[in-house]
C-alpha cells in the first residue's frame, strides 16, 4: 500500500520526456455491497425464468391441439407432407329425451275421418288434444298392449281407481277417442271403456307394449279366460324405444258355440283364432260365401293418409315443443 501511495503522490512530468505514469487497475475487492448486488441480479434473473415457464405452461394448456405432435405424422415410405387427421366427432346422447319420443308415432285419433265436411272442427280439436297431452302423458300403445289406467273415482276409498287390462279396441276420432281394457277378475270378465282425453284420467302406463295379428280383439269375449287374464300387480316390461314394436302371433282357443258373432266370416278378417278346432271344412267353405273379394280392388275405398299424417305429425311435434 505504501508503494501505491508513493506512486500516486509522485508528480507527473510529461515535458521532460519522462515516461508517463499509468496507474494500474486495482484488483476487484469483494465487499458486502457487491455480494448483495450479485444476489439481487441472480434473483431477478430467476424470477424472469420462472415467469417465462408460467407463460409457456399457460400457452400449452390453451393450445393443446396446436402443440400436439400426435395429429400429424409422416406417412411411412412417402415423401408427401403429412395430412391433417381430424379428431372423431363426439356422440351426443340426449338423456333428457323420453323413450316414447325417440320413435315417430302419430296416435290414430289425430287422423280425421274420410269425407269430412268441417276441417276447421278437427283443427280446433287437435289444439285441445295437444293441450291435454301437455298435462297428461299419453304413451304409445296398440291393440293388444297391456295398460294400467288410474282414474279419479269419487266413490272409491282413495278417490282413485286403478285398472289393469289388455287393450281390445281403439275407436273414435279427435276428442272422442276411446279404448277398451279387458281383464278377468274373480272369474268374471270385466271391460272398461275409457275416453282417452277425459279429464278424470290421471295416468296411463304401458306395462307391456306389443301388437296382435288383428286390430280388434273383441273376440276375446268368446275365448277362454286365460287369454284375457292379467295380473293386477304386473310390473312394466322394458321395451326398445327405437326398434320395431313386437307382434304377438298367439292364436286363441274359443269356447263352444254359440259365439257373440260369426267370427269366421271374411268381413271380420280374423287371424288370431284357431278355427280348425271348431269348424269343419264344410263350414269354412260355407263361410266363404259371404266373401266380397272385389272390395280389395276398389280404389274409391282406399283412404291414403300418408301425406296427411306427415303434416299432422309435424304440426303436433311443433306444438308439443313449445
Amino acid at each position: 500500500m505504501e508503494q501505491l501511495r508513493h506512486l500516486v503522490d509522485k508528480p507527473l512530468n510529461y515535458r521532460l520526456g519522462q515516461i508517463a505514469f499509468r496507474p494500474t487497475r486495482l484488483p476487484y475487492i469483494f465487499t458486502c455491497d457487491n455480494r448483495r448486488s450479485d444476489m439481487a441480479a441472480c434473483t431477478k434473473g430467476l424470477d424472469k425464468f420462472i415467469f417465462s415457464l408460467r407463460l409457456l405452461r399457460n400457452f400449452q394448456l390453451k393450445n393443446e391441439r396446436f402443440l400436439s405432435t400426435s395429429v400429424c405424422r409422416p406417412a411411412a415410405g412417402n415423401d408427401d407432407p403429412p395430412k391433417f387427421t381430424p379428431p372423431p366427432k363426439p356422440v351426443i346422447i340426449d338423456k333428457t329425451q323420453t323413450m316414447a319420443s325417440q320413435r315417430k308415432f302419430l296416435s290414430p285419433e289425430f287422423i280425421p275421418p274420410r269425407q269430412r265436411t268441417k276441417p276447421l272442427k278437427f283443427t280446433m280439436e287437435r289444439k285441445d288434444m295437444i293441450r291435454r297431452r301437455k298435462v297428461l302423458d299419453i304413451p304409445e300403445f296398440y291393440v293388444g298392449s297391456i295398460l294400467a289406467v288410474t282414474m279419479a273415482d269419487p266413490n272409491a276409498s282413495g278417490k282413485t281407481n286403478r285398472f289393469v287390462g289388455i287393450c281390445t279396441q281403439r275407436g273414435g276420432k279427435g276428442l272422442g277417442a276411446t279404448f277398451i281394457l279387458r281383464n278377468i277378475i274373480e272369474t268374471q270378465g270385466v271391460e272398461i271403456c275409457y275416453e282417452l282425453y277425459s279429464p278424470r284420467i290421471q295416468s296411463i302406463e304401458v306395462l307391456k307394449l306389443e301388437k296382435r295379428l288383428d286390430d280388434n280383439l273383441m273376440y276375446l269375449r268368446d275365448a277362454l279366460s286365460e287369454y284375457s287374464t292379467v295380473d293386477p300387480d304386473m310390473k312394466p316390461v322394458p321395451f326398445s324405444a327405437t326398434g320395431e314394436v313386437p307382434v304377438n302371433t298367439i292364436k286363441v282357443r274359443m269356447r263352444p258355440k254359440p259365439w257373440s258373432k260369426r267370427w269366421e266370416r271374411p268381413k271380420y278378417n280374423i287371424q288370431g283364432i284357431r278355427f280348425d278346432l271348431y269348424l269343419t271344412p264344410e263350414q269354412m267353405e260355407h263361410a266363404q260365401k259371404w266373401a266380397q273379394p272385389w272390395q280389395e280392388y276398389d280404389m274409391l275405398k282406399e283412404y291414403d293418409t300418408s301425406r296427411l299424417g306427415e303434416e299432422i305429425l309435424k304440426e303436433v311435434e311443433q306444438e308439443m315443443s313449445k
